[in-house]
């Protein structure tokens, strides 16, 4: 195999001086980028060279067809970019004609990705000060608030038309939950709630529907944001998955009268075993464990039966709890394992929040609706890889499915 040239740093940096003071400064250790940085300097003295290169081509390309024209002196500015502030020296021409192609005549950023970084920066929770922080200690350069909050805003139309985009016509499963910040509003700091809408497609991909606010959760909420889907395409829903928010069955029905409605398992099991006692928390989540694993809805009956003999005594709220929300506790139990796996609990959710409070814990409250929202998608578009991806072992569900729903879910292939 040819062996690869590596090119010496005479070829690199054929002036004597400056490469001997390159070499000075390396091995002293002084800062590559950043404000005064090794090639931070190197970078600025070839862009400046680059631009007046680009002069003398415009003026030679205007002799060539007759136009009298000059060097006119240099305009000065400081530009951002990624290596650190840079010194920029634009020539000028006299009939000012002269456009510079490498930095425009009103721009001050080299085109090496700040915005992308001061996005990336925001996205993980960092907030506009933070931001302002990193970009100083990291590059040496100074970035006003304004112009970070400039940059960021860039992406309201971007989540604007990722709100307002068509979805796919059916939907397996949806997972339906809130989760709640602060947000500042006249003065006051108030509780809002994002409703989260996490589908899973007739071909088993994942994708949040959308982002929702609101001043707290409710059914009749819900309610709106359910016709929004349908207005977005959403024909079908086969499962929906929700908490024990009060009437949210009755509002998934009204909107999508076929589809069934799971309460999560996981939920009312905390519910239930909030007011038990430490000694007993363990023998009465057994017991509920004999309920909801069982065979079919009979069974679990029964389970249901013996667990009333064993705690109504000295519980006597678990069993009615369970009794009254029977058909959307145990709808799970009348298809197979890996359907039940899929839509017993509103876990998958959760854990898209779990992304969503990685980037916001530190927190305290947000300036505005918009800029809650605006950091929450931009968490969710950096975090793609842990939610947005085909669910496990779909081949197996789709196979119940088919048996379970035939043509009301085999249309939609």
């Amino acid at each position: 195999m040819k062996r690869k040239t590596v090119p010496k740093i005479e070829e690199l940096i054929p002036d004597e001086s400056k490469r001997k003071e390159v070499l000075e400064r390396l091995y002293k250790g002084d800062a590559i980028l950043g404000d005064g940085g090794i090639f931070t300097e190197m970078l600025q003295t070839f862009v400046n060279a680059a631009l007046e290169g680009e002069i003398e081509s415009s003026l030679d390309k205007g002799r060539a067809i007759g136009v009298s024209n000059r060097r006119n002196g240099h305009t000065h500015k400081t530009v951002r970019s990624s290596a650190g502030p840079m010194e920029i020296h634009t020539p000028r021409d006299r009939i000012g004609e002269y456009d510079p192609l490498l930095i425009k005549k009103w721009e001050r950023d080299l085109g090496t990705g700040i915005d992308d970084i001061i996005i990336s920066l925001y996205a993980r929770g960092h907030s506009v000060q933070d931001v302002r922080y990193q970009l100083r200690q990291l590059y040496g350069l100074e970035v006003s608030a304004g112009v970070i909050s400039s940059v960021t805003d860039r992406v309201w139309s971007e989540i604007i038309e990722w709100q307002q985009r068509p979805l796919a016509t059916c939907y397996a499963i949806i997972y339906l939950d809130a989760i709640h910040y602060k947000v500042r509003e006249s003065g006051h700091i108030i509780s809002k709630a994002v409703y989260t809408c996490y589908g899973v497609s007739s071909e088993g991909q994942r994708d949040v529907l959308g982002l929702y606010l609101n001043e707290s959760e409710g059914a009749r909420h819900w309610g709106l944001i359910l016709e929004d889907i349908q207005l977005r395409g959403v024909e079908e829903v086969l499962f929906f998955c929700i908490d024990g928010l009060t009437g949210f069955k009755d509002i998934i029905e009204a909107v999508y009268p076929m589809s069934i409605v799971q309460r999560c398992i996981v939920h009312m099991v905390r519910s239930s075993t909030r007011f038990v006692s430490d000694k007993d928390r363990k023998a009465v989540c057994r017991d509920l464990r004999k309920i909801y694993t069982s065979a079919n809805r009979q069974q679990a009956e029964v389970a249901m039966e013996a667990f009333g003999q064993a705690w109504d005594k000295k519980y006597k709220e678990i069993r009615p709890k369970w009794e009254k929300n029977w058909d959307e506790l145990m709808a799970f139990l009348d298809y197979g394992q890996h359907i039940r796996r899929m839509i017993y609990t509103t876990n998958p959710v959760e854990a898209l929040h779990r992304v969503m409070r990685k980037v916001t814990k530190s927190k305290g409250a947000w300036s505005s609706d918009k800029g809650l929202i605006k950091q929450l998608y931009l968490a969710l578009m950096h975090n793609e890889k842990s939610w947005k991806r085909k669910a496990f072992n779909w081949l197996s569900i789709q196979r119940e499915l088919i048996d379970k729903f035939e043509d009301r879910y085999e249309r939609f292939l």
